[in-house]
Parts: C-alpha cells; sequence; structure tokens
C-alpha cells in the first residue's frame, strides 16, 4: 500500500480542523500513524482511500452505516425527496409520515421529535427530565463511554477543560449491573435526580432483572428513566433493546443506524413527558428541540426507506448471522494462537468488539495498535468488529484469513515483546486530559 496523497492531506487537515478530523474517534491518534488514511468512497462494506487502497470497513462509520454505504435504495429515496426540497418554513408532510411509521416499530412510545446528532437527543432528554422533574442532576451510568457532546456528560470524563465544577458537579455516576450503586445515588441525593441515563446494554448484558429494578427504584424516587438506544436500536432488534429486554423507559433516544448513515436522531417518550415540548399545556414551555435542520426531508426519506429495508429483508437477523459467522471464526483463531488469556472477542454478534491484553494480562494500547496495524496492511479497517448488511460471506472469510494472520502476530509480540513489532506509537483513549 502506499499513502501518499493521504500523507499529503493529513497536515492539512490538522492546519485547518482542530484534532484533523470532526469526531475524535476517527482522529489520527486512534489509528497506526503509518496508517493516516483519508477516504474517498464506500460502496457496501468495502472503503477506497485517497490513494485508491481499499478496505474492508468494520464499525461502518460508528455503527451509522447497517445497511451499507451508498445503499441504493436508500439513496435514491433521498436523492428523490432532494429534487423537491430539503426545508421549507412550515412543517413537510413526511415528518408527520415518518413520525407515524417511526412510532409503528418503537411501540413503547407515543411521541418523537428528530434531530441531526445522538447529543441533540440526549441531551433534550435531559432538560426535558429536568423540567418535568423540577430537579437538577443527572445519574449516569460510568461503563457507558458516551452520552453527549454537551456539559453535563463531557464534564465527567477526564477531558473536561472547559467545563465550570458547578456544572459538573450536577452529574453522578453509578455502576451497571450494580443496583446497590444505584441505590446510592438516590440515598446521596435525596429528590435531587431529574434523570437516570444509560444504555440498555454493552458487551455486557443486563444481570437479570436489573433494567427492570432501577426503573422501578427511578419511578419510586420520582426520576425520569431514559434509555440511550444509539446503538442498540435498529441493531439488538428493530424494536429497539427495550423490547429485547421487557423493559419500558420514560424516554428513549435513537439515532446512528436508523438513517444508515445520514444525520438523524429522534428522542422518543411518554406523552405526559414529551407534550411539555409542545403547544397543548398551560405548564411553563420547555424549549425541547428546534433545530434548523432537524427534520431535512431528505435525511426523513432515508430514514423512511432504512425502516422499510429492514422490514422487507431482515435485517437484524443477517447483522446475527454474520456476526456469529465472524466471531466463531476468530475463536478458533484464538485458540489456535493459544492466545485466549490475551485477545477476546466480546458482545452481541450484531455488535462484536474485541480487547487487547499484553502478556500480563492487562488491557494494552500498545497491542491494540499492533492489532490494527497487521489488519489495516493487509486491507482491514476494524476498529471493532461490527458488521453490516452488506458484510458478506466472502468479506467474513477474508477478514478471518487477516485475522489469523495479525493473531499470529500477535502471539510473537507476546513472547519477545510488542516493541520489536509495533512501528509506531500506540493509539490513545480518546478521553484523556492531556495529549
Amino acid at each position: 500500500m502506499r499513502f501518499q496523497e493521504s500523507r499529503r492531506i493529513q497536515p492539512r487537515s490538522h492546519a485547518l480542523i482542530p484534532g484533523g478530523s470532526h469526531t475524535y474517534a476517527k482522529g489520527d491518534d486512534q489509528y497506526p500513524e503509518e496508517y493516516p488514511i483519508f477516504i474517498v468512497r464506500g460502496e457496501g462494506c468495502h472503503i477506497w482511500d485517497a490513494d485508491g487502497n481499499e478496505f474492508i470497513e468494520y464499525g461502518m462509520g460508528l455503527r451509522t452505516v447497517t445497511l451499507g454505504h451508498g445503499f441504493e435504495p436508500v439513496v435514491t429515496a433521498a436523492h428523490r425527496q432532494m429534487l423537491q426540497g430539503t426545508n421549507f418554513s412550515r412543517p413537510a408532510k413526511i415528518e408527520v409520515d415518518y413520525a407515524e411509521e417511526f412510532l409503528r416499530v418503537i411501540t413503547n412510545a407515543d411521541m418523537v421529535k428528530f434531530a441531526k446528532n445522538g447529543s441533540d437527543v440526549t441531551t433534550a432528554a435531559v432538560k426535558l427530565a429536568r423540567a418535568y422533574t423540577g430537579r437538577d442532576m443527572v445519574a449516569v451510568c460510568a461503563e457507558h463511554p458516551f452520552f453527549s457532546v454537551d456539559d453535563w456528560f463531557i464534564g465527567t470524563t477526564e477531558m473536561n477543560a472547559g467545563i465550570p465544577l458547578v456544572i459538573r458537579n450536577l452529574t453522578v455516576s453509578f455502576h451497571y449491573n450494580d443496583l446497590e450503586s444505584v441505590k446510592e445515588v438516590f440515598s446521596s441525593h435525596p429528590d435531587r435526580i431529574a434523570c437516570l441515563i444509560m444504555e440498555p446494554a454493552t458487551a455486557e448484558e443486563p444481570l437479570e432483572g436489573f433494567l427492570s429494578a432501577v426503573k422501578q427504584l427511578c419511578e419510586d424516587h420520582g426520576t425520569v428513566f431514559i434509555l440511550d438506544e444509539m446503538i442498540t436500536g435498529f441493531r439488538w432488534h428493530l424494536n429497539g433493546a427495550q423490547s429485547v429486554y421487557g423493559v419500558v423507559p420514560h424516554l428513549s433516544t435513537f439515532g446512528k443506524g436508523i438513517g444508515n448513515g445520514f444525520a438523524i436522531a429522534a428522542l422518543a417518550g411518554k406523552r405526559e413527558i414529551m407534550r411539555l415540548g409542545g403547544l397543548d399545556h398551560a405548564s411553563e414551555r420547555v424549549f425541547l428541540l428546534s433545530t434548523t435542520h432537524g427534520a431535512e426531508t431528505h435525511a426523513l426519506a432515508a430514514a423512511q426507506e432504512t425502516l422499510r429495508v429492514y422490514q422487507r429483508c431482515i435485517v437484524v437477523d443477517r447483522l446475527y448471522r454474520q456476526g456469529e459467522r465472524l466471531r466463531a471464526s476468530v475463536q478458533e483463531s484464538v485458540a489456535r494462537h493459544g492466545i485466549g488469556r490475551f485477545f477476546e472477542v466480546m458482545g452481541r454478534p450484531c455488535n462484536l468488539i474485541y480487547a487487547t491484553r499484553d502478556a500480563n494480562g492487562q488491557p494494552s494500547q500498545a497491542f491494540r495498535t499492533l492489532f490494527l496495524q497487521e489488519l489495516m496492511g493487509r486491507g482491514i479497517l476494524a476498529p471493532s468488529f461490527v458488521v453490516s448488511f452488506s458484510h458478506s460471506d466472502e468479506d467474513i472469510d477474508r477478514t478471518v484469513e487477516v485475522v489469523d494472520q495479525a493473531l499470529g502476530v500477535y502471539a510473537k509480540a507476546l513472547e519477545d515483546g510488542v516493541e520489536k513489532h509495533l512501528h509506531g506509537r500506540p493509539v490513545k483513549p480518546v478521553n484523556r486530559r492531556h495529549n
């Protein structure tokens, strides 16, 4: 592979864009420095960079592209709508049409409001909960890595520069699958917790009854229970992970896969709470979501068609099937190389991630970098093993061949030191206090 054009673009990107990217998780510090790729196009699960190098991609735009890059029915629907206009001075009919379709799928909600980013709708949910309860504090799950770019969440991370302490102190945390820690939040801050927000699950599944018990605690304490389904929605199940686990949140948020990469997110929930952002009540008005581009018609058309493809093609079943095919084969390779203590595939088949550990069994960014390095050098871009509808059996089989070769290098590095095999500096966590 040659990266002449990407290396030419790289310094320009940093001179023009803080961090060189508009998403920290896509930045140079997250990938091996010898592969500074800038992508120019994608088709299905394949991408091509500025130098013409081809990769099979996993993660697919931070899990937003569930069907595939340039997926023709979705692109056609968006293009058709663009030709009729994208934004008007009054609501478009498609806003109502898609809201009806969305709520027929997310059956636990009565109302929905659309926006562009996940952060838009999680922050709107927090604001709505504060208005509904008259309280100021927020409880977040400590093990769940990201809820919003806004101060109420980023203030809880290492990367909290610029956020006043008074704001940071309004958010407290609890631990997943630890009901006692949830109880502690409520007992330590009586009548202060406006809402509790968490993902239904990540790589760790909820213990039996945990989610229902958390919801009950919220109701006992007059707190709004919010499920963040950015990742799990349209991936665990078409009706959301709340359907899988049998728990009904007061509010829930969706995004990423609902538009197959188009910018759309959704806040959905119970009418008694959601209506505070509307016109049919006598309470104080809540400035819920009023975004100029929140209901751009082409994004709604893309989301509408994405939903229909899911229903026609039983997309979620394929995500599980292809993910399981990949996991089983990678686990065979791990066992064959005898490195089960050091490399682990985790999560549901529809949302696989991997963990890298050093010779002492400790989490290792250096070994993660080595693994990425060996994959990318062989044409696989895999910050995770998250599949899409477009990953074919051939794509999976080719990936498994490359993973097996990469794990061979990994095994050698465990014996004689990762620094002998690593071609540059290790990658770093996104949320860190200093560069």
